[in-house]
């Protein structure tokens, strides 16, 4: 098989579990330079932060080890930071979950360096065989995502899962990295429509199948608190900066029904939970959202009717 290029990296943001690591990174790892292995430990617990030091001294990864939890969108930016400055042009971002074997690796980085104005991901697959992500678009009118389906991530509204997201130096530079404002949630969103917005592109690929490990308890739970509240906020924060006045007003009028189906089960059937932690968290969510939302909306429009960018996007990339 054709090695792995030499200016691969992986970074990893890890948020305790080290058992994580430990089934679904080390046998691809030993097929990297371990200086090319970067996990970003996000703080969770002295025992879970010296189970995973044991876990990297052995392998030779390179740990970051922050004294507080970063967010995942700062995590990864840090990571990659440190694998740029290694000479990495081929950037693999990998959720811990994830299990990927050697060739789908090398089928990525291949796409990735013929195709550096490309965001790709591979087809993310339960471990019963069933699909977890293979494609997302934003559902404009009703102000939420959608995955599974028809939904086409190279189509208009389109994004890509930070789950396993493959990215080249270049592009990565020109896009900033993530929007650390996000913490958590909605971050790959973001980085998606901005790529676009560059002159990018998004692409799934079919082809290259990788597992997502079915966590149960070795993950943090499906919906806590800030998971709530980072959800409820930064859908709203989402919309302030990529969508018309029009659509952004819509989107806050909706609120208050996405952030019931936020509180509902995992399948998004059922009554919405009445845990008082978590109703609160998405009433403080939501509440943060719409400040952004309406000091948004008391900027002056543009000549386009729209509300001007908060942030701008490039508009190529080399």
């Amino acid at each position: 098989m054709t090695p792995l290029p030499p200016d691969l990296g992986i970074v990893v943001v890890a948020y305790g579990h080290p058992a994580l690591l430990e089934r679904n990174l080390v046998e691809l790892g030993r097929q990297v330079p371990p200086r090319r292995v970067v996990i970003v430990d996000n703080f969770s617990g002295l025992a879970e932060r010296e189970a995973t030091t044991v876990v990297c001294e052995r392998e030779g990864w390179t740990l970051l080890a922050p004294g507080l939890d970063l967010g995942f969108a700062a995590a990864v930016n840090a990571g990659v930071r440190l694998l740029r400055s290694r000479g990495c042009r081929l950037l693999l971002v990998l959720d811990p979950a994830v299990r990927i074997d050697e060739p789908a690796l090398l089928a990525l980085a291949l796409d990735c360096a013929a195709n550096p104005q490309r965001l790709v991901s591979p087809r993310i697959l339960h471990s019963n065989g069933t699909v977890w992500f293979g494609g997302g678009t934003v559902d404009i009118r009703r102000g939420r995502t959608r995955t599974g389906g028809a939904a086409d991530s190279a189509a208009p509204a389109g994004w890509l899962s930070g789950a396993c997201l493959m990215i080249h130096a270049g592009l990565w530079d020109w896009l900033d990295g993530f929007d650390e404002s996000y913490f958590l949630q909605w971050e790959d969103v973001d980085l998606s429509w901005r790529c676009v917005a560059a002159g990018g592109s998004l692409a799934v690929r079919e082809d290259i199948r990788v597992i997502r490990e079915d966590c149960g308890g070795q993950a943090p739970a499906l919906r806590s608190p800030l998971q709530v509240y980072s959800t409820c906020r930064n859908r709203l924060a989402f919309a302030a900066r990529h969508l018309s006045r029009r659509h952004l007003i819509r989107w806050l009028l909706l609120s208050p029904v996405y952030a019931m189906g936020v509180l509902r089960s995992e399948t998004g059937r059922g009554p919405a939970r009445s845990d008082a932690r978590l109703v609160a968290a998405a009433v403080r969510g939501t509440g943060a959202g719409a400040v952004l939302a309406i000091r948004t909306l008391t900027i002056p429009l543009t000549a386009t009717g729209s509300c001007p960018p908060v942030t701008a996007a490039k508009s190529a990339v080399h």
